[in-house]
C-alpha cells in the first residue's frame, strides 16, 4: 500500500510553494496558516502529514517552532518535520513540540558524528535521513551546495548505521511538476535495506500507477505538495484507492 503525504512547506509563518528547493511565498494557491491547512489535509483523509520549516532549515531559526507545535496540537495524524536539525539538544526541543518523526539530511554529511548521537538516543521511529540530490549528487545546507559524494555513497554509509527510512528527492524536479525520478528511488531501495519514501515531481495520477509498482522493492510512500495544492487530482480519490492497494 502506497502511502500519500501531504507537504506543508512553511517559510516566515507561511505555507510556501517550493520550485527547486526554492520557497515561494502564494498565498492566492497555498493560503497563508500552516495549521489550517493541516486541517483540510487532515480532512480529506490523510494519515500522515510532511512539514519543512525553511526558517530553520537556512536560517537555523526556531520562528516557527510555535507553529508546528499547533499542528501537532491540532491533528490527530503523525506529523514529520525537516529543515535544519544541527544537535541533540534541538532535535529534542523538536519532539517535545509534538512531532512525531524528524528527517535529518545535511547533519549526517556536515556532523556525522552529531548525526549518529541522535540516532542513537532517538531510534529509528523517530528519526529518517533525507538525501536530497542533484545528477546522483548529494545536495545539503538547505538545497543549496552540492558535494561530492554520491547517492549510493550516502544511502549505503546510512544503511549501515541502520537506519530504516530515507526521504528520497530530487531536487531538479521538485515542484516542477516534470514527473518523478523513479530510477533514483528504486536504485537506493534495490541497493539498501531502507524504507524510501519518494518526493519530487508528481504532477498527477499517472506518476503515483508508476511509483505504484515499485512498492515491492521498498519504496513504500510519496510525498507530494504542489500536485495537490493545485488540484492535479481529486485527494479523497487517491486516498480512498491507495488504501485498497489499486491503481
Amino acid at each position: 500500500m502506497l502511502l500519500i503525504i501531504p507537504s506543508i512547506d512553511i517559510k516566515d509563518g507561511k505555507t510556501v510553494r517550493v520550485v527547486q528547493g526554492i520557497p515561494e511565498v502564494d498565498s492566492a494557491s497555498y493560503g497563508d496558516d500552516p495549521v489550517e491547512m493541516a486541517l483540510i489535509w487532515r480532512s480529506e483523509n490523510a494519515k500522515f502529514l510532511h512539514v519543512v520549516d525553511f526558517n530553520c532549515s537556512h536560517e537555523h531559526s526556531h520562528c516557527n517552532f510555535s507553529i508546528i507545535k499547533s499542528i501537532c496540537d491540532s491533528v490527530i495524524i503523525p506529523v514529520e518535520l525537516g529543515g535544519g536539525v544541527s544537535n541533540l539538544d534541538e532535535a529534542l526541543e523538536i519532539i517535545d513540540l509534538g512531532v512525531r518523526r524528524i528527517v535529518i539530511g545535511s547533519l549526517a554529511v556536515t556532523n556525522p558524528g552529531e548525526f549518529e548521537k541522535i540516532f542513537n538516543r532517538l531510534g529509528n521511529k523517530k528519526i529518517s535521513a533525507a538525501i536530497d540530490t542533484i545528477d546522483d549528487k548529494v545536495i545539503i545546507k538547505g538545497r543549496s551546495e552540492k558535494t561530492d559524494i554520491s547517492v549510493i555513497e550516502l544511502a549505503k554509509r546510512l544503511d549501515a548505521m541502520g537506519i530504516e527510512r530515507c526521504v528520497v528527492t530530487d531536487v531538479s524536479r521538485n515542484g516542477m511538476l516534470a514527473g518523478p525520478n523513479l530510477r533514483l528511488s528504486k536504485l537506493i531501495a534495490e541497493e539498501t535495506n531502507m524504507k524510501i519514501t519518494h518526493s519530487g515531481g508528481i504532477s498527477g495520477y499517472k506518476d503515483l500507477i508508476k511509483l505504484n509498482e515499485l512498492v515491492y522493492c521498498g519504496i513504500d510512500s510519496v510525498i507530494i505538495g504542489r500536485a495537490l495544492y493545485e488540484n492535479r487530482f481529486s485527494c479523497q480519490k487517491i486516498w480512498r484507492k491507495a488504501e485498497k492497494g489499486i491503481f
